[in-house]
Formats: C-alpha cells, sequence, structure tokens
C-alpha cells in the first residue's frame, strides 16, 4: 500500500482562475477512479475535514475533476470519492503534477496517518458513451454545518466473465429500462478499463469482470422504497433476476453514499 499518495475525452470547457493560479478544467469522466478508503477508526470527519480543504481545488487546478466524495452510511470507517481526467494521458500528467507537488507534499503528514488502506480503487471508462458522468456542476463552498444532500447508490455487479460479453448490452437494453420504470434513475455506468495503470505509484485493483453503475435518491428512505418496488415488479421476478443470476458471479456489493459538504454530486 502506498499511502505516500493520496478512452479518449472532450475538454468541455475551462474556467480561468484569478492571475497566477492554474486553470481549472472540467470534462466528461472518460476515465474514472473509484477509490474506497478505509480510514483509521474515529478518524472519517477529521480526515473528510483535511481532504476538503487541501486537496478539492489543488487537484482540480491540474485538470482531476472530483465527481463526488462521501461517507459510505453503512461503514463508519470507509471514505469513497470518485475523481475523473478526460483521458489517460491526462491522468498520468495531473497525478504526477499533484503527488510531486506542493500542496501533497505539505500536507501528506497531515492527510496520511489517518489513512488505514487506500489501495481499494478501481479504473474504469464508460460503460456506453451515454452513460458517462456529464459535465460536473457546481460545488458547495465550504462549510461544515452544511446537511448532507440525498442518497448514491453506487452498485458493484461482480461478473463471471467480463461485461462486454453480454452484460452490457442486458443492463443497457433491459435492466436499465425496467429500473427506472421504478424510479431508479441510472446517472453512469463503467466497466474496467483495459489500460495500463499509468501511474504505477497509486495501485488500482486488476479485476476486469464487474460492472458499476449509480442511482440517487433524497435519502436513504426513498431509496430503499424504489429499490423495493423494483425487486417486486414483475419484469424483475420473470426476467431480469433470472438473466442477472446467469451473469453473476457473486452477490454485487452496495455502497449507499452520503455526500460530504463540498461533493459535487447530490
Amino acid at each position: 500500500m502506498m499511502k505516500s499518495c493520496l478512452l479518449a475525452g472532450l475538454l468541455v470547457s475551462s474556467v480561468a482562475e484569478v492571475a497566477g493560479e492554474s486553470a481549472t478544467v472540467v470534462h466528461d469522466a472518460q476515465v474514472m477512479e473509484l477509490r474506497q478508503y478505509k480510514i483509521v477508526p474515529g478518524k472519517r470527519d477529521a480526515f473528510i475535514a483535511t481532504f476538503e480543504r487541501l486537496f478539492v481545488e489543488s487537484q482540480e487546478q491540474l485538470g482531476i475533476r472530483l465527481i463526488g466524495q462521501f461517507r459510505d452510511g453503512r461503514d463508519a470507517d470507509r471514505f469513497v470519492w470518485l475523481r475523473s481526467f478526460p483521458d489517460m494521458a491526462t491522468r498520468e500528467k495531473a497525478l504526477n503534477a499533484f503527488y510531486f507537488g506542493p500542496v501533497w507534499k505539505a500536507h501528506r503528514a497531515e492527510a496520511n496517518p489517518m489513512l488505514d488502506d487506500n489501495d481499494n480503487v478501481l479504473l474504469l471508462r464508460p460503460a456506453t458513451a451515454e452513460l458517462a458522468f456529464g459535465p460536473a456542476g457546481s460545488r458547495a463552498k465550504p462549510d461544515p454545518t452544511t446537511t448532507p444532500r440525498g442518497t448514491l447508490l453506487a452498485t458493484i455487479e461482480y461478473l463471471w466473465k467480463e461485461p462486454s460479453e453480454g452484460f452490457t448490452t442486458f443492463f443497457r437494453e433491459q435492466m436499465k429500462p425496467a429500473m427506472e420504470a421504478s424510479g431508479l434513475k441510472v446517472l453512469a455506468a463503467y466497466v474496467p478499463l483495459d489500460a495500463p495503470n499509468n501511474f504505477p505509484r497509486l495501485p488500482v485493483r486488476d479485476d476486469r469482470k464487474l460492472f458499476v453503475w449509480f442511482t440517487r435518491a433524497s435519502n436513504d428512505s426513498a431509496l430503499a422504497a424504489r429499490l423495493a418496488r423494483f425487486h417486486r415488479s414483475s419484469v424483475w421476478r420473470t426476467t431480469i433476476e433470472p438473466q442477472l443470476k446467469q451473469f453473476e458471479e457473486r452477490p454485487p456489493q452496495q455502497l449507499w453514499l452520503e455526500p460530504t459538504p463540498r461533493s459535487a454530486l447530490l
């Protein structure tokens, strides 16, 4: 584990910062990291405060997009965040600039002692062009009193073969429409990126047989109710569930995620 470090896409727009600072790049999430951090027990809020004070703008000014930061609502010691890049070349350049740059060097000693494990990382690409996270929205200013808005559900489907061998088509043509008919709007869906990790100082999981999709609701109860409605539906019982079991190697992982005060998503 390396605690010392915390395809092609389209650049949609850039916003110039004040003189003397770098530009913040806004782009579609064509290359995305799903990062699950295990935090030292009792230190998650302190870690989030440090992260959002020091490591948001300092990454985005280098061309990294922070899609969102979250508390895991089912694990008090897990912090989950999503960051993306327009392409792999930008990823390599931006990560080198950040982790060898002045902000990380100055503050890594503050963040690292709160990290128990930060190697649970998936390197992903959109499952289809229309299932990418779109351009970034606005981000809240720092406010520790801000109440989290809504619940994001990230589902990691573990498959017995690569998603291109039938699952992506099944999800797009059958599962997604059935979920949305039950009120579960699919925000985005991603599959493993078939490319070498071009910043090996930060490891990523070498797991190509999975599929990740995202939905959200105003709160846990609303999300649970929509999931229950979906699982009660006739299309789930007669069509979706039987086919899903044929694709699954083991049960999916569900991350019930609460946005932190400065999360751009939710």
